[in-house]
Protein backbone atom coordinates (compact mmCIF):
# COMPACT_ATOMS: atom_id res chain seq x y z
CA UNK A 1 0.00 0.00 0.00
CA UNK A 2 1.43 3.32 -1.20
CA UNK A 3 1.58 6.36 1.35
CA UNK A 4 4.07 7.75 0.67
CA UNK A 5 3.90 11.36 -1.19
CA UNK A 6 6.27 13.66 -3.46
CA UNK A 7 8.48 15.72 -1.94
CA UNK A 8 10.82 18.59 -3.06
CA UNK A 9 13.85 16.49 -3.38
CA UNK A 10 12.26 13.32 -4.85
CA UNK A 11 10.53 15.66 -7.48
CA UNK A 12 13.63 17.47 -8.42
CA UNK A 13 15.36 14.12 -9.40
CA UNK A 14 12.63 12.83 -11.74
CA UNK A 15 13.12 13.85 -15.49
CA UNK A 16 10.56 14.58 -17.62
CA UNK A 17 11.19 11.40 -19.45
CA UNK A 18 11.04 8.97 -16.35
CA UNK A 19 7.22 11.00 -15.59
CA UNK A 20 6.17 10.28 -18.55
CA UNK A 21 6.63 6.42 -18.61
CA UNK A 22 5.27 6.89 -15.11
CA UNK A 23 2.54 8.08 -16.47
CA UNK A 24 1.97 5.21 -19.25
CA UNK A 25 3.26 2.48 -16.47
CA UNK A 26 0.21 3.80 -14.57
CA UNK A 27 -1.76 3.64 -17.37
CA UNK A 28 -0.93 -0.26 -18.48
CA UNK A 29 -1.57 -1.13 -14.76
CA UNK A 30 -5.25 0.64 -15.16
CA UNK A 31 -6.13 -1.07 -18.38
CA UNK A 32 -4.73 -4.57 -16.85
CA UNK A 33 -6.79 -4.03 -13.66
CA UNK A 34 -3.56 -4.16 -11.57
CA UNK A 35 -3.40 -0.89 -9.84
CA UNK A 36 -1.62 0.44 -6.90
CA UNK A 37 -3.18 0.33 -3.67
CA UNK A 38 -3.21 3.60 -1.81
CA UNK A 39 -3.48 4.84 1.79
CA UNK A 40 -5.77 7.96 1.19
CA UNK A 41 -5.50 8.93 4.46
CA UNK A 42 -1.84 9.18 4.92
CA UNK A 43 -1.65 10.36 1.58
CA UNK A 44 -4.20 13.79 2.19
CA UNK A 45 -2.28 14.20 5.77
CA UNK A 46 1.01 14.30 4.30
CA UNK A 47 0.06 17.05 1.65
CA UNK A 48 -1.18 19.17 3.96
CA UNK A 49 1.75 21.36 4.37
CA UNK A 50 2.57 21.19 0.09
CA UNK A 51 2.66 19.64 -2.92
CA UNK A 52 5.64 18.67 -5.24
CA UNK A 53 3.27 17.04 -7.94
CA UNK A 54 5.38 15.47 -11.25
CA UNK A 55 2.88 16.42 -14.33
CA UNK A 56 0.38 19.05 -15.16
CA UNK A 57 -2.43 17.09 -17.61
CA UNK A 58 -4.65 19.24 -19.91
CA UNK A 59 -7.75 16.95 -20.32
CA UNK A 60 -11.53 17.33 -21.32
CA UNK A 61 -13.91 17.93 -18.81
CA UNK A 62 -15.75 14.35 -19.88
CA UNK A 63 -16.74 12.21 -17.04
CA UNK A 64 -15.62 9.11 -18.36
CA UNK A 65 -11.99 10.08 -18.42
CA UNK A 66 -11.01 10.23 -14.70
CA UNK A 67 -7.77 11.37 -15.14
CA UNK A 68 -5.99 10.28 -11.63
CA UNK A 69 -7.39 6.99 -11.69
CA UNK A 70 -6.71 5.89 -15.69
CA UNK A 71 -2.99 6.85 -14.81
CA UNK A 72 -3.11 5.62 -11.49
CA UNK A 73 -1.77 8.05 -9.55
CA UNK A 74 -2.53 9.08 -5.97
CA UNK A 75 -2.84 12.51 -3.96
CA UNK A 76 -0.35 15.10 -4.55
CA UNK A 77 1.15 13.21 -8.18
CA UNK A 78 -0.37 15.09 -10.72
CA UNK A 79 -1.88 18.79 -11.52
CA UNK A 80 -5.18 18.78 -13.97
CA UNK A 81 -6.95 21.60 -16.12
CA UNK A 82 -9.72 20.40 -17.29
CA UNK A 83 -12.50 22.12 -19.95
CA UNK A 84 -14.67 20.78 -22.44
CA UNK A 85 -12.44 19.86 -25.93
CA UNK A 86 -9.03 20.02 -23.74
CA UNK A 87 -7.71 23.16 -25.62
CA UNK A 88 -5.78 25.76 -24.28
CA UNK A 89 -6.51 29.33 -23.16
CA UNK A 90 -4.68 32.38 -20.75
CA UNK A 91 -6.26 30.81 -17.91
CA UNK A 92 -5.33 27.82 -18.98
CA UNK A 93 -2.14 28.55 -20.20
CA UNK A 94 -0.98 30.20 -16.64
CA UNK A 95 -2.16 27.24 -15.02
CA UNK A 96 0.40 25.09 -17.31
CA UNK A 97 2.71 28.03 -16.00
CA UNK A 98 2.29 27.76 -12.65
CA UNK A 99 2.41 23.87 -12.50
CA UNK A 100 5.70 23.69 -14.04
CA UNK A 101 7.77 27.14 -13.73
CA UNK A 102 6.61 27.88 -10.24
CA UNK A 103 5.65 24.26 -9.16
CA UNK A 104 8.77 22.01 -10.49
CA UNK A 105 6.29 19.68 -12.82
CA UNK A 106 8.22 18.29 -15.25
CA UNK A 107 6.21 16.90 -17.45
CA UNK A 108 2.72 18.75 -19.77
CA UNK A 109 0.42 16.27 -21.33
CA UNK A 110 -3.02 17.11 -23.42
CA UNK A 111 -5.02 14.40 -23.27
CA UNK A 112 -8.06 14.19 -25.92
CA UNK A 113 -10.38 11.24 -26.04
CA UNK A 114 -12.26 9.01 -28.22
CA UNK A 115 -15.95 9.87 -29.50
CA UNK A 116 -15.18 14.07 -27.40
CA UNK A 117 -18.70 15.20 -27.35
CA UNK A 118 -16.90 18.85 -27.58
CA UNK A 119 -14.86 17.38 -30.50
CA UNK A 120 -18.77 16.59 -32.33
CA UNK A 121 -20.44 19.82 -31.56
CA UNK A 122 -17.27 21.35 -33.21
CA UNK A 123 -17.40 19.22 -36.25
CA UNK A 124 -21.55 19.69 -36.53
CA UNK A 125 -20.96 23.39 -36.59
CA UNK A 126 -23.38 23.73 -33.01
CA UNK A 127 -24.17 27.41 -31.85
CA UNK A 128 -25.33 27.38 -28.28
CA UNK A 129 -25.09 30.20 -25.98
CA UNK A 130 -21.19 30.26 -24.81
CA UNK A 131 -20.86 26.94 -25.98
CA UNK A 132 -20.31 28.38 -30.01
CA UNK A 133 -17.31 30.34 -28.49
CA UNK A 134 -16.16 27.69 -26.65
CA UNK A 135 -15.94 25.29 -29.45
CA UNK A 136 -13.90 28.14 -31.95
CA UNK A 137 -11.09 26.97 -30.27
CA UNK A 138 -11.80 23.44 -32.00
CA UNK A 139 -12.47 24.67 -35.21
CA UNK A 140 -8.69 25.23 -36.98
CA UNK A 141 -8.64 21.14 -35.81
CA UNK A 142 -12.18 20.52 -37.81
CA UNK A 143 -10.52 22.11 -40.80
CA UNK A 144 -7.09 20.25 -40.91
CA UNK A 145 -8.76 17.08 -40.84
CA UNK A 146 -11.50 18.20 -43.42
CA UNK A 147 -8.32 18.24 -45.75
CA UNK A 148 -7.11 14.44 -44.52
CA UNK A 149 -10.40 12.75 -44.18
CA UNK A 150 -12.58 11.71 -46.94
CA UNK A 151 -16.38 11.49 -46.61
CA UNK A 152 -18.71 13.47 -44.49
CA UNK A 153 -16.96 16.61 -42.76
CA UNK A 154 -19.30 15.73 -39.55
CA UNK A 155 -19.93 13.74 -36.33
CA UNK A 156 -21.63 10.88 -38.26
CA UNK A 157 -17.94 10.00 -39.82
CA UNK A 158 -16.15 8.05 -37.35
CA UNK A 159 -13.25 8.32 -38.92
CA UNK A 160 -13.32 12.22 -39.33
CA UNK A 161 -14.02 12.65 -35.75
CA UNK A 162 -11.14 10.25 -34.64
CA UNK A 163 -8.84 13.02 -36.78
CA UNK A 164 -9.96 15.52 -35.52
CA UNK A 165 -9.76 14.41 -31.76
CA UNK A 166 -6.08 13.96 -32.46
CA UNK A 167 -5.49 17.20 -34.81
CA UNK A 168 -7.25 18.78 -32.01
CA UNK A 169 -4.81 17.48 -29.34
CA UNK A 170 -1.90 18.11 -31.27
CA UNK A 171 -2.51 21.74 -32.40
CA UNK A 172 -3.05 22.13 -28.54
CA UNK A 173 0.04 21.46 -28.04
CA UNK A 174 1.58 23.74 -31.25
CA UNK A 175 -0.62 26.65 -29.54
CA UNK A 176 1.15 26.14 -26.13
CA UNK A 177 4.49 26.35 -27.20
CA UNK A 178 3.49 29.23 -29.45
CA UNK A 179 1.34 31.13 -26.42
CA UNK A 180 3.94 30.37 -23.57
CA UNK A 181 7.39 31.52 -23.78
CA UNK A 182 7.69 30.38 -20.30
CA UNK A 183 6.85 26.84 -21.60
CA UNK A 184 9.00 26.89 -24.92
CA UNK A 185 12.01 28.20 -23.14
CA UNK A 186 11.57 25.21 -20.37
CA UNK A 187 11.29 22.50 -22.79
CA UNK A 188 13.98 23.86 -25.48
CA UNK A 189 16.23 23.74 -22.12
CA UNK A 190 15.07 19.83 -21.12
CA UNK A 191 13.30 21.29 -18.09
CA UNK A 192 10.46 19.53 -19.55
CA UNK A 193 8.44 18.02 -21.92
CA UNK A 194 5.15 19.47 -23.62
CA UNK A 195 3.19 16.35 -25.28
CA UNK A 196 -0.01 14.81 -26.36
CA UNK A 197 -2.50 11.22 -25.98
CA UNK A 198 -5.61 10.17 -26.59
CA UNK A 199 -7.68 7.99 -24.29
CA UNK A 200 -10.03 5.51 -25.64
CA UNK A 201 -12.92 4.79 -23.77
CA UNK A 202 -13.23 1.16 -24.96
CA UNK A 203 -10.01 0.19 -23.66
CA UNK A 204 -8.50 2.45 -21.26
CA UNK A 205 -5.63 2.85 -23.05
CA UNK A 206 -3.73 6.25 -23.88
CA UNK A 207 -1.91 6.25 -27.45
CA UNK A 208 0.64 9.35 -27.57
CA UNK A 209 0.35 11.16 -31.04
Amino acid sequence: MISKTLDKATQSSLTSDSVLEDLMNGNNRFTASKMETRAYQAQRESTVSGQFPKAVILSCIDSRVPVETVFDQGIGDIFVARVAGNFENTDILGSLEYSCKAAGSKLVLVLGHEACGAVKAACDGVELGNITSMLGNILPAVKLSSEQVDGEANSSNAEFVAKTVENNVKLTVDRIREKSPILKEMEDNGEIKIVGGVYSLSTGAVTLV
